[in-house]
């Protein structure tokens, strides 16, 4: 028996709220101006929001109003925010930008993954914790008779010896921020009845629910939030290695970003094409330098794939962002969890 547990969380998490924010502002800057240049890092605490980072953008914007409005939507309340958002260094825009080609926004490593165990090509124990947040957040946001508050962790343990389905699910383990008014046993019950929803008639596995108590203080009063907190949750749960480098408010022509997503594509892509059981892709990237400065491809085949994907997928920026249509994304909607939960981004 070997035992891995993966998590997520939901997008009332205060980490996923600052992402959130990062997020919407780099969406409506896109929205208003294709060259805009963007690196957006929120903290949120309390009633308090702080934006950060650089923005180059050749459109009014009002930053601290899409906050407002994000918190709004999260129903948290929002007292200041407090706006350090300065200009995108010339040096960085220097080298990143010319006519013919865009640079890469930084250097850094980045890693796509795609397994066949599940129609979203993620590995089964993280789409399964994916699933059951999801179940979380619909109902809190359907049922206003809903105990939830939002603010919830799911961690699920399955057994890799197993074939990657239910059987396979050893325990799940979920805390959920709660209302006052309800006790913790009905909290319980509730939150199993959800997750019977996703099992259907087969036997649950052991449930961990609400292990240290009562929860009903959540969201950024419990916890500060900080954009780019949770790069596992966003990309494949720990299944496999992620690069260094956050996704939230970081426009595509920083490829931490956008190569990630590229590198996803290009997996899936291989997985079909070779009928893979898994495919990692890696690449890498120096700042200014439009071409990867390395490809490197694993499977369970061994096959060398590393010169077909350099022949066969755009690798620089401008390739991947066109490929991918990039500048014409909802990135706040793709902030709420998983980058990749409903396959290719």
């Amino acid at each position: 028996m070997r035992l891995f547990s993966t998590e997520q969380v939901s997008k009332y998490h205060p980490d996923k709220y600052a992402d959130q924010i990062s997020d919407a502002i780099l969406t409506e800057c896109l929205l208003q101006d294709k060259t805009a240049h963007c690196g957006v890092e929120v903290l949120v605490k309390d009633n308090t929001i702080v934006l950060s980072g650089e923005i180059k953008c050749n459109a009014y914007v009002d930053y601290e109003e899409i906050a407002k409005e994000v918190a709004r939507k999260l129903n948290y309340k929002v007292d200041s925010v407090i706006n350090l958002i300065g200009t995108q260094s010339y040096e960085i825009d220097n080298a990143v930008v010319s006519d013919e080609e865009i640079g890469a926004g930084d250097q850094g490593t980045m890693f796509g993954y795609a397994c066949a165990d599940t129609e979203s090509c993620l590995p089964f124990g993280f789409d399964l914790a994916n699933k059951i947040i999801r179940i979380i957040e619909d109902d809190v946001e359907v049922n206003p008779e809903s105990p939830l508050k939002g603010d919830a962790k799911t961690q699920v343990t399955v057994d890799l010896d197993k074939d990657p389905d239910f059987d396979s699910v050893e325990s799940i383990l979920i805390s959920a921020c709660h209302k006052e008014s309800v006790s913790l046993d009905d909290v319980r019950a509730y939150i199993t009845d959800l997750v019977k929803v996703i099992f259907g008639d087969r036997e649950l596995p052991k449930l961990i629910i609400n292990p240290s108590g009562s929860w009903t203080i959540g969201g950024p009063t419990a916890d500060c939030g900080l954009t780019g907190r949770k790069i596992v949750c966003d990309q494949y749960g720990g299944y496999c290695a992620v690069g260094g480098g956050a996704f939230s408010g970081k426009d595509p022509s920083k490829v931490d970003r956008s190569a990630t997503y590229m590198a996803r594509y290009i997996a899936q892509h291989l997985l079909k094409t070779h009928k893979l059981r898994w495919c990692e892709v890696q690449l890498a990237y120096a700042i200014g330098v439009a071409e990867p400065v390395s490809v490197s491809v694993r499977n369970d085949k061994g096959l060398e794939l590393s010169e077909e994907v350099r022949l066969n997928y755009p690798l620089t920026p401008r390739g991947i962002i066109n490929k991918l249509d990039l500048l014409n994304r909802d990135y706040e909607k793709i902030a709420e969890g998983c980058h990749f939960r409903e396959g290719a981004v």
